[in-house]
């Protein structure tokens, strides 16, 4: 089943979730077991939506824990996502996000994020790390997967760069820009993927990551996501102990409407439609 997400809103939270979403330009599949199939666990996810809808934004991090905490940081992300909806600048975003977190955390918690904003017109993301796995991306020309790295394009000062969040205050996030093709599509994951155990117990990896979605048919995209655990359970030496979120965007070379753009400037009088889920 596909949801159209609403422009000016967001979507996310830390429970299970297997979800589909569009949006101009876009579609977005959203995977996510929390470890041992709890009510929730320490990985959250968004998705976001400009007022016009020409603008939508992912978030996925590993927050250090489980429970309660785990929760509440969740919300202090949901709150940033919900008060930059309308941001173009994402590194002042992520870069505002970690500050918070260090002024809130007082128990030393930490997470790893993986930032990305979509421009439906030119069909491009920006795109920053916070110590998190680099995505994998899909060229539809190629028929082939490949890592994509995340260095930072951007000018940033010296000092600590692209660290987890909520480590320390003056840290500076870069971004890279990503142009994609009609049919292209961008995998990102937490590290409960490519910590999964294979043979004689060693740990699938990133490269072993890639080799799996080499094997996959990628002319299903609505199928790919199922395809990929199927394919990690039989590799698999144990049973998938960590929680597990897998994320996956593919470009459709769709736009937003004239009828959003034009009531653009309306829904900025209110707040974002708020859809996240917590526990």
């Amino acid at each position: 089943m596909t949801e159209t997400m609403q422009c000016l809103e967001i979507f996310g939270g830390n429970q299970a979730v297997e979800e589909h979403f569009h949006r101009p330009g876009l579609d977005v599949w959203v995977y996510s077991c929390p470890h041992e199939n709890a009510a929730s666990g320490g990985e959250v996810y968004y998705l976001s939506s400009c007022a016009s809808g020409r603008i939508s934004r992912m978030l996925l991090a590993d927050v250090s824990g489980h429970g309660p905490r785990v929760s509440g940081l969740a919300r202090r992300l949901r709150d940033l996502m919900r008060r930059h909806v309308n941001s173009i600048s994402q590194t002042q975003f992520v870069e505002g996000m970690n500050r918070e977190f260090v002024e809130l955390n007082q128990e030393g918690s930490f997470a790893t994020a993986i930032v990305g904003t979509f421009f439906a017109s030119t069909q491009s993301f920006q795109l920053s790390v916070a110590g998190h796995p680099h995505p994998l991306l899909y060229r539809r020309k190629t028929g082939r997967w490949e890592l994509f790295e995340i260095y930072h394009e951007t000018a940033v000062s010296k000092g600590l760069l692209n660290t987890p969040l909520g480590l320390w205050k003056s840290v500076a996030y870069g971004q890279t820009r990503l142009n994609l093709g009609t049919g292209d599509m961008m995998l990102t994951y937490t590290d409960g993927v490519t910590e999964t155990r294979i043979t004689d117990g060693k740990l699938l990896e990133t490269q072993g990551l890639l080799n799996l979605v080499q094997t996959l048919d990628a002319t299903r995209p609505h199928r790919l996501l199922q395809s990929l655990l199927t394919a990690l359970r039989d590799q698999a030496t144990a049973p998938l102990g960590d929680d597990l979120t897998l994320l996956l965007a593919r470009a459709d070379g769709s736009r937003a409407s004239w009828w959003n753009t034009m009531l653009a400037p309306f829904r900025l009088l209110r707040r974002a439609a708020d859809k996240t889920k917590f526990r």
